[in-house]
This record gives C-alpha cells, structure tokens and sequence, in this order.
C-alpha cells in the first residue's frame, strides 16, 4: 500500500477540491448531525487532519490495518475503503446502504473492510451488537449479521442477538460463548485504537486508501473519489 499512496500524492489536492465541491449545500448539514465520539477537541483544520490521517495510513502496512476485519471485494485491489461504524448510529444505517450499492458496483476493483467503531458514551447497544456481529463473523455470517442489526436497529437488544443468531442457523453455545470472549472485546479495541490513532470524531466514518471521506458524504462523492484515484493508478501502470 506505501508505494501505491507514495504514486497518489499528486492527485491529493484534486481529490480535496472535489471534496469541498460537492460537500457545499449536500454533506455539511449531515455532518452536523453525525454522531460524535466523546474525546479531545477535533484536529485544527481538515488540512491537518487529512496530515494525521495519511501519516497514519502510510506508516502501517496493509495487512495490519485490515487485520481480522471483515472485508468485500476483492483482497488484492490496489483500492481500499475503510469504514468505522456503529451498529446504533442512525446515520451508519443510512450509509450501510448506499455503501451496499457502491461496494456491489466496484466489487472487483476494491476492497472494503468494515472497522467498528462503538460509540458507547451514546449508544449502550453498540458495544453488545459489536460483539454479538463478531461472534457471527466466526460463523461466517458477518455480513447477514450485520444488516440483520441494522434493519432491525430499533430493536437492538439481547432479544435480536439471539433471534437473529439462530434464524441464521448458527451454532448458538459458540455465538454465545464468542461475544462473550476476551477475544471480542480485544478484536473490537484494536478498531477502536486505529480510530484514535486517525482522531476520527463519529460515525459512519470514511477512509479512502489514505484519504479521509467525511462521514455525511453522498453517494456522488464516493464515485467521484473512487474515479480519480482508479485514473491515478491507471496512470502510474
């Protein structure tokens, strides 16, 4: 991933001009709204954040910022979409599916690796129905598990773990006896770490190979990133 970031740098400032682009009048009223996570202030200026992100991004070798996590597409493209979610945040249900549509449209061309990111200040569900999507993941049912939470989110709750779990057929003393590991809970820190590395704020959040995609961004804005950064690598060879 370092060689193909270190062949992207010249296309940064055209990326963050279409960002700003399209973010007037569409995103910023939902970026007011996205949930935030109760840390440290922001950092000074997107500029400055976009430095942290990148910094971060190209110090880390790809196999250990994907780690375990689950992923679509396909494992060896030269683009990866991150995404830190919540399973109670509203707006990570919204972009849950639109992402299903623009996943399903660059399925051979990109990678995306689902990270969670619970905000548990607001959200008390979060971290069980992080676990409880872990523990389906173990099965091989991330996936299912994962739009099962987020069409059912206003039912979130130990009830729709279990429902859930067994209309899917899986092994429930495993489901039962993984959400409850230390191994989860390390699974699901080790995000959260990488969220604060980034000083991401809420969810949903976007990184883009080393570009970070602000978490009300449209649909339009996510083809429009993918475009030029596909163009640049087409470019290089």
């Amino acid at each position: 991933m370092d060689k193909l970031l270190a062949q992207l740098r010249g296309s940064k400032l055209l990326l963050w001009g279409i960002i700003g682009a399209l973010l007037v009048g569409m995103a910023i009223p939902l970026l007011l709204l996205v949930p935030r996570r109760n840390q440290a202030g922001p950092p000074a200026s997107p500029e400055a954040h976009q430095e942290i992100v990148t910094a971060v991004i190209t110090s880390t070798d790809r196999a250990s910022l994907i780690g375990s996590s689950p992923t679509k597409g396909n494992p060896n493209a030269p683009i990866v979409l991150f995404k830190f979610s919540d399973f109670q945040c509203p707006y990570c249900t919204v972009a849950a599916g639109y992402m299903k549509e623009f996943v399903g449209n660059h399925e051979g061309e990109m990678l995306y690796v689902y990270k969670h990111f619970p905000l548990t200040q607001i959200h008390p569900e979060a971290m069980p129905a992080a676990k409880a999507a872990w523990a389906a993941q173990q099965q091989g049912q991330f996936w299912l598990y994962h739009d099962g939470l987020f069409v059912n989110q206003n039912r979130l709750g130990e009830d729709l773990y279990i429902e859930l779990a067994e209309a899917m057929g899986l092994d429930m003393e495993q489901f039962n006896r993984d959400r409850a590991s230390a191994e989860a809970t390390a699974a699901i820190e080790q995000d959260l770490a990488l969220a604060e590395r980034l000083q991401l704020q809420g969810t949903p959040s976007f990184v883009m190979n080393d570009l970070l995609i602000p978490g009300g961004a449209p649909l339009q804005l996510f083809e429009e990133i993918f475009n030029q950064i596909n163009t640049a690598i087409q470019s290089q060879g």
